[in-house]
């Protein structure tokens, strides 16, 4: 009675409604309720929502495989926070830690090959020093030792079709030229007996143009004491096409003196939100060298269809591809990678 009193009494005042308020009745705070919600934000069907779920085997490893997140996930920020504080002396760890532990299995179904499933480990060790702009990084591969058309087509492959270049650890030095322009120096080896001992410089700078485009460019040169030194350039150009789609320009030239050539590359790839579990991603490339004449060495196209299966670090992915290598004849070579992958990485907080 006393709530209709005051709803009666709004009516009547000049001056708005929402001025009185019950003062023994707290506000509800707003919520989005399930309703509201789009179709697509879902993954099952409404009636499916209160239904309970059916004991299994399959259910008890999953449970126990969602539980590692929170147990290996913990672990890798208490790692780098240890070895934050360890090699800076100081008792408080730095936020902004890019650590990360990527476990894996991906099966490859090509011509003439039978899918099997084969486990695959990533990992970084990144260490923001308390002096801000020095950090330790150690990674289980190295980009630069990576061929260009590999680089250009990770995704596509397994990990017995990748060049094994060994963990890597390095003390990265990190200064701001301008406010657009970033320059890193690393010195540091790969983790073998004997150690190839490398240093690598990368400037990179991102600008803003009037028509709506985002321009990256990139410089890296590399020196390793074992495969000698190399030089990159990359240009990448992105822009928002509307209704969700992003197009995304990138230019690669490497300058590889082992072979004494250039290795290059053209990719065009567009992105897609589909909804807030998958996003889909096709692309066309190409990728060439110099020697014995500038020429293209394999076309490709591939389409990647990222679903994420649980919270954010459980993620199913399938991708379809097709490339025509030269020294095959530019034969067409169709393949199909199915993967799923585990993410665990750590954020140090203050």
């Amino acid at each position: 009675m006393k709530h209709r009193f005051f709803l009666f009494l709004a009516a009547l005042l000049p001056f708005p409604a929402h001025a009185l308020q019950v003062v023994d009745q707290p506000k509800a705070e707003p919520y989005l309720s399930e309703e509201a919600l789009p179709p697509s934000f879902f993954d099952f069907d409404p009636d499916e929502f209160w239904r309970e779920p059916r004991d299994s085997y399959w259910l008890d490893f999953s449970n126990w495989v969602l539980g590692q997140e929170g147990i290996q996930g913990e672990r890798v920020q208490r790692l780098g926070a240890w070895a934050d504080r360890t090699l800076s002396g100081s008792p408080h760890a730095m936020p902004n830690n890019e650590s990360y532990l990527r476990i894996g299995f991906a099966t490859e179904s090509a011509y003439g090959n039978l899918a099997q499933f084969k486990p695959e480990v990533r990992f970084k060790l990144d260490v923001p020093t308390v002096e801000e702009k020095l950090r330790v990084v150690f990674e289980s591969e190295s980009e630069e030792l990576i061929p260009l058309g590999e680089r250009r087509r990770d995704r596509q492959l397994t990990p017995d079709e990748r060049t094994d270049t060994e963990p890597t650890g390095a003390f990265r030095y990190i200064s701001m030229l301008t406010e657009s322009i970033n320059l890193s120096n690393d010195v540091g080896a790969r983790l073998r007996f004997p150690p190839d001992a490398f240093w690598r410089a990368r400037a990179r700078g991102r600008w803003q143009l009037p028509s709506g485009w985002g321009l990256t460019l990139e410089q890296r040169l590399y020196y390793f004491h074992v495969d000698g030194w190399g030089a990159l350039s990359r240009l990448s150009l992105a822009k928002d096409l509307g209704k969700g789609w992003d197009l995304v320009s990138v230019s690669e030239t490497e300058w590889v003196h082992e072979d004494r050539q250039f290795e290059w590359s053209q990719v065009f790839s567009v992105y897609k939100r589909l909804n807030n579990r998958s996003t889909i991603a096709p692309r066309v490339g190409v990728v060439g060298e110099s020697k014995p004449n500038w020429r293209t060495t394999s076309p490709f196209a591939d389409l990647t269809w990222r679903y994420r299966l649980h919270s954010d670090w459980v993620f199913g992915e399938l991708i379809p591809a097709v490339a025509f290598p030269r020294d095959e004849d530019f034969e067409d070579r169709a393949s199909i990678v199915f993967r799923i992958e585990l993410l665990f990485s750590g954020d140090i907080r203050r």
